[in-house]
């Protein structure tokens, strides 16, 4: 498989062994009968890929993380259920009380939240920086910060982390850097390539790719996290906080990334074309996606990604005029979510950001006439012209 395209090798995995199936079973089932080998190990406290009970670990998820593991360019992956489990699953199983985290300023809004209260009940502390700035990020680190967190594409305003100088400088000090590479997908970036320890990704979105199934995953390769880390984290942070995949989710996602490249290459070229009108629009005030030479950070994206992705944002004058706009829309879906085949499209600022107070979401640049776009697979004229309808 390793010398195969990523096309390809998105596409094969091994059949299951007992019938060689092509497509991988659903194996939905909560529990499993010991055999006497199978109880000897868990005695013994072997109990890795050991099928005990689904919210430890179940064959159909086993799958999935292979597969993911292989895609994303990792050692090992921990599927969960969902992308926020993903997140605080494996922060919780690194951190203790009195850590520091120094976290990108601009981060999905329920990570955001994550960091501003949850995280902080457990001792632990957040210190927000704008991630693209090393010195910003340098002066914030203390001899207490274990984690550097930041996203591949920042949500919403398509910031580019430089993933590599930023694992440089995390490295040296002996920092694990953690990345949520869910705007991208591994077809877009995968940032084990660049440095980073442990990407985290909502499955819900690129991955499973048709708004049908809710799951996250955890990889990881590093050299300064142990090479069992993800199952310590299975064994004493999931199974013991209940975030487990469900395995009809695992199968959804498992047959979404077979056509992940072909989706998000359709999507990518869609977004550009899209990208592209709205730049010539009067009452646009800026459009927000790195495939575009007017992106600050455009260069950084051609030498970091594949392909610039699906995402991309622009702002109007005013929030009604986002509203009335996606109200307008006769094709593309107002709504929550993203990565999937349908034109998605939400005025973040009063939609996933509503809680952040208005301060903060102006530190982010997320501005109230802002739109974010997730560019499904639809003709790329039938999504001009239905934003074109929409904005007269």
């Amino acid at each position: 498989m390793d010398d195969l395209d990523f096309a390809s090798r998105a596409v094969y995995y091994e059949p299951e062994a007992s019938t060689q199936s092509i497509s991988y079973p659903i194996y939905m089932s909560a529990n499993y009968q010991y055999a006497d080998d199978i109880y000897d190990q868990i005695v013994d406290g072997a109990r890795k890929e050991v099928n005990i009970y689904s919210r430890c670990g179940n064959p159909s998820e086993y799958k999935l993380e292979e597969h993911v593991a292989q895609l994303a360019g990792a050692t090992a992956c921990l599927a969960t259920a969902s992308g926020m489990a993903a997140i605080s699953h494996a922060l919780l199983g690194l951190l203790k009380a009195g850590d520091h985290i120094v976290a990108d300023l601009t981060t999905y809004s329920s990570t955001h939240e994550f960091f501003d209260h949850r995280i902080q009940d457990f001792g632990i502390e957040v210190t927000f920086v704008d991630a693209s700035d090393i010195a910003a990020v340098e002066t914030a680190i203390t001899d207490r910060t274990r984690v550097l967190y930041v996203e591949t594409i920042a949500n919403p305003t398509m910031k580019i982390a430089p993933l590599r100088a930023l694992a440089d400088l995390a490295h040296a000090r002996g920092i694990v850097v953690f990345c949520d590479n869910t705007f991208a997908s591994p077809a877009v970036c995968r940032p084990h390539e660049h440095g980073v320890d442990v990407v985290l990704e909502s499955a819900t979105k690129f991955m499973g790719g048709h708004n049908d199934a809710v799951g996250g995953v955890i990889t990881l390769r590093s050299d300064i996290l142990p090479a069992d880390w993800l199952e310590q984290v299975r064994w004493n942070t999931l199974t013991k906080l209940g975030g487990a995949l469900s395995p009809f989710n695992a199968w959804l996602l498992l047959r979404g990334l077979q056509t992940l490249p072909l989706r998000v290459e359709r999507q990518t070229q869609n977004a550009l074309a899209l990208a592209e009108w709205l730049e010539k629009q009067p009452q646009v005030r800026k459009v927000f996606y790195p495939g575009l030479p007017s992106h600050p950070q455009h260069e950084l994206t051609q030498r970091q990604f594949d392909m610039p992705g699906a995402m991309l944002a622009f702002s109007l004058d005013t929030e009604d005029q986002a509203v009335r706009v996606l109200k307008g829309l006769k094709l593309g879906s107002f709504a929550a979510s993203l990565g999937g085949v349908r034109t998605v499209t939400q005025v973040p600022g009063t939609m996933a950001f509503l809680d952040i107070p208005p301060a903060e979401r102006e530190q982010m640049g997320i501005t109230d006439g802002m739109i974010r776009v997730s560019v499904g697979i639809e003709s790329a004229r039938d999504i001009i012209r239905d934003f074109e309808q929409a904005m007269r």
